[in-house]
């Protein structure tokens, strides 16, 4: 209300603020001079206005520039590390002045002051001097961080350092004494040498300041917990985890933590400046000082604040659950913001496994574990060992708080009534470092009825973003959390429960958790035409993982079931890549598994088995000249189709003839009829074509054969070899754009994995129960006899006939060198792009450990462009960038 008297009233007499702060980047004494005059001493005056002059974060963001720092440091080097021991120094002697943290009222003096304009008379806010130190120190060091060479000498001289300086005497020693034998002049004399010690870098008392501003009252904390005058009091920030008292919050308190902690975060974003390929061989100095030489008393303090803050999130105060609330409260949250930060530092200290931070592995070859130690990883050690119950609950209710905020931002009547949450990615990724690291937390989720709602939000949060490319990193993580968790039995014995969050009515579908899962993961494969095929395998694999436990599947969870292996035993798709037949081995251990496991629980998957029995057949013979026989018949028609219709969509055209079958195969409305007609011809295939292929990898080696009984051998189809022998026009088909990325199939390839696809289950129940099937379809009725064949296989029972049933050997998720380092990247990449708004904390630098991709600026809005003339020159423009993490 008040705030525009000050400048009313002295820009009469060119007193205006923005006034100095324009002349701050045009005036030879301002910014400028950090790049022209060589050698400012740290005694110049030149330095206070970097730690006076700005009233908020966006003002530095914007008046200082990285090219304006990466100028001084081509220039005039010397300045820009004069510049960053000057404001440590000041920021070092601030905390422990008596003065900081000002009093609350200090605005309102500084407000009176404001009046008068003799230098010396104004108050002194060492608030808002601490501040500045910060905001500078987060505008220039990554700038620092991005010299590369032998240039990041200078680096490692201004911040890590360490210098020898001079020993006081012991002030118990006396200065002059005067012995009895001491009277003779001649006597020589000698003085004692002198004794020196090691000072910390810069960058050590830099993180030792940070962490006591972080728990600092009357700056972080309240100062009703002061203790005397010891201002600095490690206090856990709120209850939860390790605390069962709330010191209380305030949004000024939030936005000073928000403040420390993006300066922890510049700090500990110097991994980004290191390609991928030296991540592990050039770990960051910053965060190895962080997780290694930080006190436990600090490391306990710190986790369990940020992990407090972030879980407390989930309870929303009764304007939050309002309607619209976002658009009526313009401007940016404090208190989201501050969340969103917890857990971008909290997922970056526990995903930092460089160097000495590495893991300790142990166990034997086949059972190896990594386990961190409080020597590696401090705070991955640490929240490894949480183990009490009811800070597991906590943790759980406050994830699905987050996930169901951002569920209700979806699956709202009122559209855009709800904001969608900025950290929800941020949560995902948290998610999985506690499932990975805390075996115990992972069990207790399984063991309780919530774990079938965190996967029902995992599912729709996929489905939200699965067309998007920029968010196609966090599709993947989601189908890795989603695997990992479908390898504990505990697990699949509570898929037959219902989901009983309120999904949203087009993702939805009746049934239990098994019919849920299979048809979200169906959309997630059917609806992306390949784009997302690097995640196939783990969603395919859940689904094997999980199939041992499918009971009572519905009808159209069944058919998705069938055309998922029908998709992938299309010879286009088989042929494509070398790492594709390994998706149709999973699927086929889908059937396997449920018809080993519960047969005849499953009477509709076994119907849509009987009903594709053709397919399973074909592919028990298949051969690569079969294969490209059928890929050039295929091609043949469609060419004859497109000479009788010349006149075709554009957008159809564009797209492709495979992409558009696929679609249009997949997405195609499924009934009953998918299951009555028990096919006993040659159905035309349908061409699945996804444009990428996952990552190749050798198809997975099928169980040792159990024992089969002689009946059935004698059931068993007996796999066909056609001839190897093949004309030239198939060879010159094969390799002139069946394969991919310059992949050629060969009749060796093509055997190799055949031979070892896991039929033998499948084709016995065909052998056994297709015949019956056909006697009792042409005994009764076509309306009849869909009711009559489920009824007999509900009740069917093939123990003597099939294989004993193996021991289940779920398949876990595998952490590798590059798993940890495409994971890294994608952190990084969410928070870089996080940080583009609104202040662009890493803009204009060059980030090497992944690719950073700008989109074409859309055109603005007239609102937002009159909002921005209003704002005056600090008025920011932010492009739309997306982030490529580069794969290795």
């Amino acid at each position: 209300m008040f705030s525009s008297i000050p400048q009313k009233l002295t820009s009469q007499f060119g007193l205006l603020p923005d006034e100095k702060k324009l002349a701050f980047r045009s005036q030879p004494a301002g910014l400028s001079k950090l790049a022209t005059v060589r050698n400012i001493p740290e005694s110049d005056s030149y330095w206070d206005q970097y730690v006076s002059l700005f009233d908020s974060a966006s003002e530095v963001f914007s008046l200082i520039t990285p090219n304006d720092i990466r100028r001084a440091l081509l220039d005039a080097p010397e300045n820009i590390a004069t510049l960053i021991r000057v404001i440590t120094a000041r920021l070092f002697n601030l905390v422990s002045d008596h003065t900081f943290p000002s009093p609350s009222n200090a605005s309102v003096t500084a407000l009176a002051s404001s009046f008068i304009k003799s230098a010396g008379s104004a108050d002194r806010n060492t608030t808002k001097e601490v501040l500045n130190c910060l905001r500078v120190l987060q505008r220039v060091l990554p700038v620092v961080f991005e010299v590369e060479g032998e240039a990041s000498v200078f680096e490692l001289e201004v911040l890590w350092k360490r210098r020898q300086v001079d020993q006081d005497l012991d002030e118990g020693t006396p200065q002059f004494v005067i012995e009895d034998e001491d009277d003779s002049d001649d006597e020589a004399r000698t003085s004692p040498p002198k004794q020196t010690k090691t000072m910390p870098s810069l960058g050590e008392k830099l993180f030792s300041c940070i962490i006591d501003l972080l728990f600092c009252c009357g700056f972080t904390l309240p100062t009703k917990i002061q203790v005397d005058h010891h201002k600095i009091n490690y206090v856990i920030w709120e209850k939860g985890v390790g605390s069962t008292t709330d010191p209380g919050v305030s949004s000024q308190y939030d936005s000073n933590k928000t403040e420390v902690l993006r300066l922890l975060l510049v700090l500990l974003s110097r991994q980004i400046y290191v390609p991928s390929s030296s991540l592990f061989s050039k770990p960051s100095l910053y965060t190895l000082h962080l997780v290694q030489k930080t006190p436990r008393r600090d490391v306990l303090t710190i986790l369990c604040s940020l992990l407090n803050t972030a879980m407390n999130s989930a309870s929303l105060s009764m304007a939050g659950r309002l309607p619209y609330n976002h658009l009526v409260f313009k401007g940016e949250d404090p208190r989201s913001t501050l969340v969103g930060m917890c857990l971008q530092v909290l997922i970056a200290i526990l995903d930092f496994q460089s160097g000495e931070a590495r893991d300790i592995i142990t166990g034997t070859s086949e059972n190896q574990t990594s386990v961190p130690t409080a020597k590696s990883n401090s705070f991955r050690y640490f929240l490894m060992k949480l183990h009490r119950t009811q800070d597991f609950a906590f943790i759980l209710d406050g994830i699905l708080g987050i996930m169901n905020q951002q569920l209700a931002s979806v699956n709202n009547l009122l559209p855009g009534a709800r904001k969608s949450i900025p950290y929800i990615a941020e949560i995902v990724l948290f998610l999985w470092k506690m499932i990975e690291l805390n075996k115990k937390f992972r069990a207790f989720v399984l063991d309780t009825d919530k774990a079938t709602d965190l996967i029902a939000h995992l599912l729709c949060y996929n489905l939200e973003i699965k067309d998007k490319p920029q968010q196609h990193g966090l599709c993947r993580t989601l189908s890795y959390i989603i695997q990992t968790l479908s390898a504990e039995p505990a697990f699949g014995n509570r898929l037959a429960s219902p989901i009983r969050i309120q999904v949203p009515a087009k993702w939805n579908v009746p049934g239990t958790a098994a019919d849920f899962m299979i048809n979200a993961i169906y959309s997630v494969v059917a609806t992306t035409s390949g784009s997302l095929n690097s995640l196939y395998p783990a969603l395919i694999i859940t689904l094997s993982n999980l199939a041992p436990y499918f009971k009572n599947l519905s009808v159209t969870s069944s058919a998705r079931l069938i055309q998922l292996f029908t998709s992938f035993s299309n010879p286009l798709f088989l042929l494509a890549d070398e790492g594709h037949p390994r998706l149709l081995f999973f699927m086929l251990e889908v059937f396997n598994y449920v018809i080993l496991h519960h047969l005849a629980e499953n009477p509709n998957l076994i119907y849509g088995i009987i009903s594709s029995h053709k397919t399973f057949e074909d592919l028990g013979t298949f051969t690569l000249s079969r294969g490209l026989r059928e890929i050039r018949r295929v091609q043949l028609a469609k060419e004859e189709q497109n000479r009788k219709t010349p006149t075709r969509n554009p957008r159809d055209s564009a797209e492709g003839p495979e992409s558009r079958t696929e679609k249009a195969r997949l997405l195609s409305s499924e009934s009953q009829d998918q299951l009555e007609e028990v096919a006993d011809h040659d159905a035309e295939t349908s061409v699945v074509v996804p444009p990428m292929s996952p990552t190749a990898e050798s198809i997975p080696t099928a169980d040792p054969a159990p024992s089969v009984s002689e009946k059935a051998r004698g059931k068993m189809k007996e796999r066909r070899s056609l001839s190897s022998d093949t004309t030239i026009s198939l060879e010159r088909v094969a390799a002139s754009g069946i394969g991919r990325n310059g992949f050629i199939p060969t009749h060796d390839w093509v055997s190799s994995w055949q031979e070892g696809l896991p039929l033998d289950p499948v084709m016995l129940v065909i052998s056994e129960l297709l015949p019956k099937v056909q006697e009792l379809q042409a005994s009764r009725q076509k309306a009849n006899s869909t009711s009559a064949v489920l009824d007999f296989l509900g009740s069917v029972t093939l123990k003597d006939v099939l294989p004993p049933v193996p021991p289940l050997t779920p398949r876990k998720f595998l952490w590798s060198d590059a798993s940890i380092v495409w994971l890294t990247s994608l952190i990084w990449g969410e928070i870089y792009v996080r940080g583009m708004t609104p202040l662009g904390v890493w803009n204009s630098t060059s980030v090497r450990l992944f690719y950073v991709k700008h989109s074409q600026v859309q055109q603005r809005q007239i609102t937002e462009t009159v909002s921005s003339v209003v704002g005056g020159f600090l008025g920011r423009t932010n492009s739309d960038t997306s982030i490529a993490s580069r794969q290795r």
